[in-house]
């Protein structure tokens, strides 16, 4: 995860660095920077019409160019960059598509329960024409959709119920709005009651009645109220303007952030006397002023600041964020991150695509139960405080020079798409190249692996999976109510050869118990030296030869003994011992369960059995290595029951012998614990 994330801000620095070899370019070709500004009178008067139809101004019954560019100056100072994205915008001729509506709930969902959009509905009478035209129509839903104005048709065929109850009789234009100031109000209709069916009579009509929700100033003395008022609005930002109604951009503005910002519109076109602007640090008009509780920011001083809907909504969004805005955020930058894993992995391409699809889906997964928490710890009522020092801190960041660039960065490649996502592409080429070589260098296998080769291990270590038990999950001790595992008897039944072998993790071993043998009495060297002569080697080899008679007629009788109880036969055998001693009390098959492997190298030397497990059978030999428990060693024990060398035993499982070495039973199963037998009490003398 840490390499994908370091891969993924080393992809943004790129196009960082990227981005300002762009502006050096451009700077290079043509002699001026994105932020440059403009001189309204060098441009022509198709560039001039554009400027103001990007901004929202009407333009209609002004035919001359010197009052064309006035407006513009008006408006706001004009830069490089916002000159060249209008033209960029007029050019290019994507269709805008419009919704159609079925019927109530389809139009109640979209228009009536939107609270923070306007639209623009043609309604369509039964057995009626429209009242815009085709041709005019799709004109105007292009020229209202640059200011985020969602539009659509109903046809009171589909729901003459519902005209009827509106009062749609005749066909018509519907504008919905927010009614209130406040996030998620109420929402109102407007018809269209003008008599000229033009866009750009019909465009004044939307913009008048967007503007209308705008608080508009009109003297100095309301002016020093509102700069000194303080409410419930942390936010404001102040349009200074000659201008009869702000611009439709900046009202359309004014319902997008309802709630969050607001907007406020001073008309300075009467004004006389000006001194109460200066008092407040505004001395030139037009000026798009941002009014803070850390201070005072003036919109279009730094990097892709336009006077436009859709910079403008980038720095507002930035300052202002809602929860949505983090979320989409956060949902981009971890599928970025995501996707470098297809750069990352090595080896065949229907692996790494497997292993995007993972990736994706546990990322996207941990992102969402992630956010949980945070929308539900975001609505207690302590943490007001909380989300207030947040949204400061967003207003100290992204008032910085350093926000511009990004801000600019993020236009300019949202706006290209196909240049962001070919330099991701590039960009993980390169990832690859390098991870590539530098398992090469390590004789990596898996780099020269094909297709068809990973998915036969694919293959492998889901069937091994599927018929054997996943012994990570099976962590002993694990009390079950099913003391005899049926899988262990489905895998008796099954061919061994036929069967793949398991891929059973070795992370149960550290579960199973270890203690240190212990003797309950032992001799000083010095006795144990005086008890043998001093022909030791000859003593030795007699020893080992007695040793070895004795052992075999030991074993033999006592195996004999313990077939011929005295209740009856006791089926059980040396590999079995826990049965003579679970279920067996004679006596004979109580020594043998207690003898198992119970040779010691000194006889005189009793182990100290309180100190071993009580679900242990009792044993001073490990059938792994063929020795004899030494005091102090390190035993390990099997849920069996079976006891062996810690060293011993590790060795046999690691190697991938998941059972038993006396019984065979599988060595991360539980099993019904062995019980020692109680001697019996002998009753007291009488």
């Amino acid at each position: 995860m840490w390499v994908k994330l370091c891969c993924l801000l080393l992809y943004f620095l790129a196009l960082f660095v990227l981005a300002r070899v762009f502006e050096a370019v451009a700077w290079y070709e043509s002699g001026f920077l994105a932020t440059q500004l403009v001189d309204p009178v060098a441009l022509s008067f198709r560039k001039l019409r554009t400027i103001l139809e990007c901004r929202g101004l009407g333009h209609s019954g002004l035919p001359e160019k010197k009052d064309v560019r006035e407006l513009v100056e008006k408006s706001g100072d004009l830069m490089e960059g916002e000159l060249y994205s209008a033209l960029k915008e007029e050019e290019a001729s994507e269709s805008v598509s419009s919704t159609n509506f079925s019927g109530e709930m389809h139009f109640y969902e979209l228009v009536e329960d939107t609270k923070d959009g306007i639209w623009l509905v043609q309604v369509i009478a039964n057995d009626r024409s429209p009242l815009v035209g085709k041709f005019h129509w799709e004109k105007m839903v292009k020229k209202v959709s640059r200011f985020g104005i969602r539009t659509g048709t109903f046809n009171c065929s589909s729901d003459p119920r519902y005209c009827k109850r509106r009062g749609w009789l005749k066909s018509t234009l519907i504008m919905s709005v927010p009614q209130t100031s406040t996030s998620k109000g109420k929402v109102m209709l407007k018809e269209y009651s003008g008599r000229k069916i033009e866009v750009e009579h019909i465009f004044k009509w939307i913009t008048a009645h967007a503007a209308s929700r705008i608080k508009t100033i009109y003297n100095s003395e309301h002016l020093k109220e509102e700069w000194n008022k303080s409410d419930q609005y942390r936010v404001k930002i102040y349009l200074f303007a000659n201008l009869d109604q702000p611009p439709a951009f900046f009202s359309a503005l004014s319902v997008k952030f309802t709630g969050r910002v607001e907007f406020i519109f001073v008309n300075v076109e009467n004004w006389d006397n000006k001194s109460c602007m200066a008092e407040i640090g505004i001395y030139k008009t037009p000026s798009y002023i941002l009014r803070t509780p850390e201070g005072i920011y003036r919109y279009g001083n730094n990097t892709g600041e336009f006077i436009s809907l859709r910079a403008m909504d980038s720095f507002l969004r930035s300052l202002q964020p809602e929860v949505n805005d983090l979320f989409v955020l956060s949902l981009v930058l971890v599928n970025l991150m995501a996707w470098m894993d297809l750069f990352i992995t090595q080896g065949a391409t229907i692996k790494r695509f497997v292993v995007l699809i993972s990736t994706l889906g546990t990322y996207n997964s941990l992102l969402i139960i992630s956010w949980l928490p945070v929308l539900g710890f975001l609505q207690l009522p302590y943490l007001d405080s909380f989300y207030e020092y947040s949204l400061k801190l967003f207003r100290y960041s992204n008032t910085t020079t350093l926000a511009s660039w990004v801000r600019a960065d993020w236009m300019f490649y949202s706006s290209h798409p196909a240049l962001f996502l070919s330099t991701y592409l590039g960009h993980g080429l390169l990832i690859d190249y390098f991870e590539k070589k530098r398992r090469r260098n390590n004789n990596t296998d898996e780099v020269n692996a094909n297709n068809l080769e990973w998915l036969s291990s694919l293959w492998d270590w889901y069937t091994s999976y599927l018929f054997h038990p996943i012994a990570s999950f099976q962590h002993f001790p694990f009390d079950s109510d099913w003391d005899e595992d049926p899988d262990l008897f489905l895998e008796r039944l099954a061919f061994p050869d036929l069967w793949l072998h398991p891929l059973i993790p070795t992370d149960y071993i550290k579960n199973l118990p270890m203690w240190r043998f212990q003797c309950l009495s032992t001799h000083s060297d010095e006795e144990m030296l005086e008890t043998f002569p001093d022909s030791e080697s000859d003593s030795d080899s007699e020893n080992k030869e007695l040793f070895s008679s004795d052992r075999e007629v030991s074993e033999d009788d006592e195996l004999n003994t313990f077939h011929r109880c005295s209740e009856g036969e006791c089926r059980c055998g040396i590999e079995t011992c826990s049965c003579a001693s679970q279920y067996c009390h004679h006596e004979p098959c109580e020594r043998k369960a207690r003898s198992y492997g119970s040779y010691s190298s000194a006889g005189d030397m009793e182990p100290d059995w309180s100190t071993w497990p009580s679900d242990m059978l009792h044993c001073t030999e490990c059938v792994v290595c063929l020795e004899n428990f030494a005091k102090g060693c390190l035993l390990m024990g099997l849920p069996c029951g079976h006891v062996f060398h810690q060293n011993c035993i590790v060795m046999w499982l690691a190697g991938g012998r998941h059972c038993c070495p006396v019984c065979r039973w599988a060595s991360y199963k539980k099993k019904q614990p062995y019980i020692h037998p109680q001697p019996l009490l002998s009753e007291p003398p009488s």
